[in-house]
């Protein structure tokens, strides 16, 4: 097996993220009258967003709707000083681009968001290109999100891995045809990661990069 991409989603899998994003909706939620437990929202989060205020408040009026994004939005950015890269995730990227594989960030943030977690994981001389919100109508765990990395990394989903932190995430690469890994980084269970579709699972990108040749190899590790 060769891999000549690796396909990174960011929140929570790169980045600690995941619980600021579940205190900006609750924030959001409880704002507009409608709270929301937080361990529901943690369980939604990495699928679509709108998906994720579905399954979480129901059908709404669209101005509802955007005004709970806008909210999240604007308590995510005011505890964006708090976002930090996990241990080795920039060591990760780089020891990948040093062997020649393409690196790519997968993930439907916005443009703003993108910008933050960038700056947070310091690593954009690893990084082959990137994907936003705005380049698919719907995210994970639909596929499309997947397939635009791969047509940026000039990849086919044989030749490509995919890692992430949810159980979306895995969904959305097995429908890609895409080699899932996981990591538990984002407060998501292995047993849950391996029934969506992953092959292999870590605790965090450290774990990852210290078994970079098994995960290269294609060897299956849990």
């Amino acid at each position: 097996m060769t891999i000549s991409a690796v396909l990174f989603d960011v929140d929570g899998t790169l980045v600690d993220s995941n619980f600021l994003h579940v205190d900006a909706w609750s924030r959001s939620f409880a704002e507009l009258g409608s709270p929301v437990d937080s361990w529901r929202i943690h369980r939604s989060i990495g699928q679509d967003s709108a998906r994720l205020l579905e399954e979480l408040v129901g059908d709404r009026e669209e101005d509802w709707i955007q005004r709970a994004k806008d909210l999240h939005s604007q308590y995510y950015r005011e505890q964006s000083h708090r976002l930090r890269a996990f241990d080795q995730a920039a060591d990760l990227l780089r020891e990948l681009s040093s062997r020649g594989i393409r690196v790519v960030l997968a993930t439907s943030a916005p443009e703003d968001e993108l910008k933050l977690l960038m700056e947070t994981l310091d690593a954009g001389d690893a990084i082959h290109a990137t994907t936003n919100a705005d380049d698919v109508e719907t995210a994970k765990p639909e596929p499309g999100l997947i397939e635009v990395a791969l047509e940026r990394a000039g990849a086919d989903p044989s030749d490509a891995l995919f890692v992430g932190d949810s159980v979306w995430d895995m969904m959305a690469a097995a429908r890609a045809h895409v080699r899932a890994a996981a990591v538990l980084s984002g407060g998501v269970g292995p047993s849950e990661l391996l029934e969506a579709g992953a092959v292999s699972v870590f605790d965090d990108p450290a774990d990852l990069l210290a078994r970079i040749e098994g995960v290269l190899s294609g060897r299956r590790s849990a």
